[in-house]
């Protein structure tokens, strides 16, 4: 028993139990802090449309702010720490030089990870392409950025490598898509018969979206604008400019269509060609 009240009545002892304290008041401010923004989130961005980007990164600054008050606060509980503190502190000339240099990239992340929060070039649940990767913005952490490509899958990209990125964002302002589907007919297929077609299955797919004013409608200006653009090697090009919700819309649109078109085309007798060659002899071949 007397070691045991030794044990306890030691000063070391005292300082684990108020640094597990610490550690563990930490853990638990920090857990319902973020839990009760995740829910704040979820119950008013909607209402309030509200971004909430701005919303993700302030959970992961608060608890970078919370585990480094825990760490300041257990090296001022315990004074041997607290005079390695104050040694350290002295020598905060060298130290500042070194925590800089392996930490640069580290600072560049968070700067850039703020910069995105401020000027907003995506916000979360945006679709973006950049680093030759599309998908949803999940999340914007201090470090990093995570996207989810349309294969269920994470990339995760630093802030600072984003920054310095062209991003092409299929959700800012206006979210619609103009999509461009090309069709090649062969050069002895009827353009008028082949432009009727594309439109009409164009225009009754679901997602082909009505982007006309009222004004358009009564000028007569149709709902898929179809040109022709070029004449290929072998084949007549018919691009039409279908309008959909979003890229993903946009995406399964185009497939849809390919087939549709495709089939009234063989019906119709419009042929679709395959690229042909022409060989000629100059010098006629010795029997």
């Amino acid at each position: 028993m007397k070691n045991l009240d030794f044990f306890i009545n030691h000063p070391f002892f005292k300082y684990v139990v108020v640094c597990i304290l610490i550690v563990f008041g930490a853990i638990i401010t920090s857990t319902i802090l973020r839990k009760s923004l995740s829910l704040f989130i979820k119950r008013n961005s909607g209402s309030l449309k509200t971004d909430p980007t701005k919303y993700n990164f302030l959970k992961n600054a608060l608890s970078f702010i919370i585990y480094t008050g825990a760490v300041i606060g257990i090296f001022y509980t315990i004074p041997s720490l607290r005079s390695l503190g104050t040694t350290l502190f002295a020598s905060a000339g060298i130290f500042a030089a070194i925590l800089g240099f392996a930490s640069q990239a580290a600072f560049s992340n968070i700067i850039s990870g703020i910069f995105i929060v401020i000027f907003k070039p995506f916000r979360v649940d945006d679709i973006i392409e950049v680093s030759g990767f599309v998908g949803e913005v999940e999340d914007i952490t201090l470090r990093h950025t995570v996207i989810r490509d349309f294969e269920n899958r994470r990339i995760i990209i630093p802030n600072s490598n984003i920054s310095s990125e062209n991003i092409k964002n299929s959700s800012i302002t206006d979210s619609r898509i103009n999509k461009r589907i090309v069709f090649g007919i062969s050069y002895d297929s009827d353009i008028q018969l082949a432009t009727k077609i594309i439109r009409e299955e164009a225009e009754k797919h679901p997602n082909c979206l009505e982007w006309r004013s009222k004004k358009d409608i009564e000028n007569g200006e149709p709902k898929v604008f179809i040109r022709l653009i070029n004449f290929g090697d072998s084949s007549v090009n018919l691009r039409a400019n279908v309008w959909a919700a979003g890229p993903i819309q946009a995406f399964e649109m185009e497939c849809a269509l390919n087939l549709s078109v495709k089939k009234r085309f063989d019906a119709e007798g419009i042929e679709i060609p395959f690229p042909h060659r022409t060989l000629v002899y100059k010098n006629k071949p010795a029997k």
